[in-house]
């Protein structure tokens, strides 16, 4: 619910909210947010109830409708880095090497890097 406010910034609204309407209002003024919020909670449950009822099953598939993966930030991430083919899976050690960031794929044989050989190096990517 408060993913872009942290705790820090919580601890500040709590104490201004005690410093603006004092200890003997504060708690009477938490139990009228909590019971607004509850209203508002059963208000949307007996709309999408309501919505359910009047789409009825034709239009079932949208309450399993995962909104999440149409976010701005997940749609292009998916777009970019997902292929049209199912690629090998990717498994992760468990060394330091995840930590960078470096991950070998499923399909590569444990064995140490020549050290003759110069790594991979890509002059477009710096």
């Amino acid at each position: 619910m408060f993913d872009s406010i942290g705790w820090g910034e919580i601890v500040v609204l709590a104490l201004a909210a005690l410093f603006i309407f004092g200890p003997e209002r504060l708690p009477t003024l938490a139990k009228d947010a909590a019971s607004g919020l509850k209203r508002v909670r059963a208000a949307l449950a007996g709309v999408r109830a309501q919505v359910d009822e009047s789409l009825g099953d034709e239009f079932a598939g949208l309450r399993d409708l995962d909104l999440r993966k149409y976010h701005p930030k997940t749609f292009i991430r998916s777009q970019l880095f997902e292929d049209d083919y199912d690629a090998p899976p990717v498994r992760r050690s468990t060394t330091g090497a995840t930590a960078a960031g470096l991950v070998k794929a499923s399909h590569e044989p444990d064995r140490p890097r020549d050290r003759a050989v110069p790594p991979p190096f890509d002059v477009d990517a710096t």
